[in-house]
């Protein structure tokens, strides 16, 4: 018998809108210029996708565009209250090909050898152990699989103040600690960094 309050299911679904709103932000089309940032992944019709940190959701529909009725995305993040909106929303849209994971703090729970691109935007900087966490997400991809990292440069005052951006330097050196190389960093994003790993041979 379930004893929850009865008012929980509302209350989760008004701070996951709050949190999807935060998230966000005001304006976000423009500056973070979703349409060239996946033609940029140069995502297969089929490919599966996971996205860490998916947050609101703000990437997940995009991704799931791009790989197709054939393809698959997992939505993984660790806040409940996220994963759930974003599943309810999976289900009014009807939108086959998004399945969400309620992930833990170092462990994504990805299928094995599956993943052809594991994609982050805005969440890498609150991974910790980065290095030890993109080892353990290698046994995910598949051997031709690919890492994106989006995340902040430190342009403006509110990331760092708040610490919510990475410098590049740091990422790359993380991602190779972890068995990465880079192999191509679009300059689309002003305010971010945008780098695309490969597995190292």
């Amino acid at each position: 018998m379930d004893h929850s309050p009865p008012h929980r299911d509302w209350l989760a679904g008004w701070r996951a809108w709050l949190k999807r709103g935060a998230y966000s932000g005001c304006g976000r089309d423009r500056w973070q210029r979703p349409v060239e940032v996946i033609a940029a992944l140069h995502i297969r019709p089929g490919a599966c996708i996971a996205e860490i940190g998916c947050g609101g959701g703000y990437f997940a529909f995009h991704l799931a565009s791009a790989a197709g009725p054939q393809g698959k995305v997992y939505a993984v993040d660790v806040d409940p209250d996220l994963v759930d909106d974003i599943a309810a929303r999976v289900r009014r849209r009807r939108v086959d090909n998004i399945e969400t994971i309620l992930a833990a703090a170092a462990e994504p729970h990805l299928p094995a050898a599956a993943i052809d691109l594991v994609f982050t935007s805005n969440a890498y900087h609150h991974l910790s152990d980065r290095a030890a966490y993109f080892r353990r997400v290698r046994s995910s991809l598949t051997p031709n699989g690919h890492v994106a990292i989006i995340d902040s440069n430190g342009t403006g005052w509110f990331n760092k103040l708040f610490g919510h951006w990475t410098p590049r330097a740091v990422i790359e050196n993380e991602m190779h600690a972890a068995g990465y190389r880079l192999e191509r960093a679009p300059a689309i994003v002003p305010r971010q960094h945008f780098l695309i790993f490969a597995l190292e041979a």
